[in-house]
């Protein structure tokens, strides 16, 4: 008995031996990276003095919460099958990559892609991200009915209302919205006429058209405007026209959405506080009163993605609702007709949107069929009917503009092989290339030339990327990296005079009123908010609000909430923001990093957030 006793207790003492083994393991194994973490963390921070940061009690701080952090992360649940580790995997390399990318094009101009120390940087940042990614995706997991009482009701379904309740709802609500924008619109009165507008203004006076601009906005836009000024002889009050419809049209879609999150659940709390950020804060109010395409595009996809939503739950309920129907439809085209890159996200969303959906893929095949032969018939018969002329290439060849110009312009390359570019682009255009635009260079594109030889340019192209490939790339990045990298200002202007200012530290909104429009402000004090927001560094200097206007915050944020839900397999709450994915994929192959671009990552961010907080389960998931 006594030799049992002894036995059990020599076992239990190996227990507690092996356990407080491990522990100790797992706390060094802890010090040790959150040591090369803080190593690596110069990489993907703005520091121009290394003493700053590493003779620095900071630094101490940063040790103790990483320590922190993954010690808890290496514990309980730390080990598992390889597969759990893909997407938390995928967000940390991409994260960390990103980064380190964008601090040193902020800084330098250019990755330094030889650099090991640099690459080292990154695989430590993969593993410390990664390792903390999947940990508060568990811990998030683990809060069972957090989204249902948080942020839904206790509605176990998405519920219709309908009626005139419903409507009369819609309309009280876009009346709080459009209340909250008259403010602003008296204080930039007669609105933002900027980005473009005045060339399209011009294209319907002098009914000399082209596809440059989406027709449908071009005759929106100044056709409205045209009439009120033949009929009052005032261009600043069609001006004011034009912006009072398109501010009533965003109202109401923001509105209609918020209904659309009362349906699926949202409490009363989080509703109210839809509206006030629709109505409220600066970027959805900037292009809900500006005269640029982009804040119609970005309402018409919102649109989409929320009855996208509905589609993925339940494909025959909504084929039975031919009003959700036919409005899927109407925005779909009018997506694609006010932003070309539209039509190719919206292209290559269709498959895949077949594929997850193939147990009715002949009524879903049917009605995206249906959408793209609507869309290039309007698009077509539009450019046929006012004789538009589409021989401009260069908007599609910005990249290898870009690229090209940069070797050019900082590379030695032979004189003959410079002359065939200047065959494409002149020699003063070339001069003209900027690393975070390529608007003054691409302008004067021969396209004669293009069309007429296209092989020699693809194949000057291709040889000086084979030879230069971290050229092309920097040059690629130059033009993008602020839509991925939350650090930047946003100053891609910086220096260029336009008609009533010179861009300086930051170009985040354009803010002017182009002629032949004149800024007649009623409240100058609001007024003059809105302008330091636009081209001072204001919103900037403030911690933690300055990520709320950053696009690159923007984008990891809805990278996080996806990549959380692919984590848990939830691949058809997923599936509706692969379109806007995809839109921003289109969006880093133009000519520079612009607020008006991805307004969408703003519009559509209480969609994802909610998505991300939802418990219910999905039909067929």
């Amino acid at each position: 008995m006594k030799s049992r006793q002894e036995n059990a207790e020599k076992l239990n003492l190996h227990d507690i031996h092996s356990i407080n083994r491990a522990e100790g393991l797992r706390r060094l194994k802890a010090a040790v990276l959150s040591f090369a973490g803080v190593c690596a963390l110069p990489w993907m921070l703005h520091r121009t003095e290394s003493l700053g940061y590493t003779n620095s009690i900071a630094s101490v701080f940063v040790f103790l919460f990483f320590y922190y952090m993954t010690k808890k992360a290496l514990g309980k649940g730390f080990t598992g099958k390889w597969p759990g580790w893909i997407w938390p995997g995928f967000f940390g390399t991409a994260f960390s990559l990103c980064m380190v990318f964008g601090t040193q094009l902020d800084l330098w101009g250019s990755v330094p892609f030889t650099d090991g120390r640099m690459w080292v940087s990154i695989g430590i940042l993969s593993v410390l991200f990664s390792l903390l990614t999947r940990r508060f995706w568990d811990a998030f997991g683990s809060l069972n009915g957090y989204g249902k009482n948080s942020v839904s009701g206790s509605m176990p379904k998405a519920k219709e209302q309908g009626g005139k309740k419903s409507r009369g709802i819609i309309f009280l609500r876009a009346g709080v919205i459009l209340l909250c924008y008259v403010p602003v619109f008296l204080a930039v009165y007669p609105g933002f006429f900027v980005y473009d507008a005045q060339d399209e203004l011009l294209q319907v006076v002098t009914r000399n058209f082209s596809t440059h601009h989406p027709l449908l906005h071009v005759l929106a836009l100044g056709g409205i405007i045209q009439l009120v000024y033949k009929v009052t002889g005032s261009y600043n009050l069609g001006i004011a026209c034009y912006t009072v419809i398109q501010m009533a049209c965003m109202a109401g879609i923001f509105a209609w959405c918020v209904g659309k999150m009362e349906n699926r659940g949202a409490a009363k709390w989080v509703r109210a506080a839809l509206l006030l950020y629709f109505g409220l804060f600066p970027v959805p109010v900037m292009f809900s009163l500006c005269s640029a395409k982009d804040g119609l595009f970005t309402g018409m996809l919102l649109i989409m993605v929320v009855l996208l939503q509905e589609l993925c739950e339940d494909v025959n309920g909504f084929f039975r609702k031919k009003g959700s129907v036919i409005l899927f439809g109407i925005a779909s085209v009018c997506m694609m007709l006010l932003r070309h890159n539209g039509f190719y996200g919206f292209l290559a969303f269709a498959p895949a949107l077949v594929f997850y959906l193939r147990k009715e893929w002949k009524k879903v095949s049917f009605c995206l069929v249906l959408i793209i032969g609507i869309y290039v018939l309007t698009d077509a018969g539009l450019a046929g009917i006012f004789h538009a002329d589409d021989s401009e290439n260069q908007e599609m060849l910005t990249v290898p503009i870009s690229q090209m110009a940069r070797i050019c312009a900082y590379e030695e390359v032979p004189l003959k092989e410079r002359e065939i570019l200047y065959g494409y682009l002149p020699k003063d255009a070339v001069g003209r290339y900027t690393p975070k635009v390529t608007d003054g260079v691409k302008i004067s594109f021969n396209n004669d030339a293009y069309e007429a030889d296209k092989k020699s340019f693809w194949k000057l192209w291709a040889k000086w990327g084979a030879k230069h490939p971290f050229g092309y790339l920097n040059a690629w990045f130059m033009t993008s990296y602020g839509f991925w990298y939350p650090d930047t200002v946003i100053d891609t202007y910086r220096g260029n005079t336009v008609f009533t200012y010179t861009y300086e530290d930051s170009s985040y909104f354009g803010y002017e009123v182009e002629e032949p429009g004149v800024r007649e402000s009623k409240l100058p004090w609001l007024d003059e908010i809105y302008r330091k927001m636009s081209l001072e560094i204001a919103q900037q200097r403030i911690p933690v609000i300055s990520m709320l206007f950053s696009p690159g915050f923007l984008f990891w944020v809805w990278i996080f909430c996806l990549g959380y839900l692919c984590y848990r397999k939830r691949w058809r709450a997923v599936l509706p923001f692969a379109l806007p994915v995809l839109c921003w994929c289109t969006v880093i192959l133009g000519p520079a990093c612009l607020i008006r671009y991805v307004v969408f990552l703003w519009a559509l961010l209480p969609a994802v957030l909610l998505t991300m907080l939802d418990t219910r389960p999905l039909h067929h998931e």
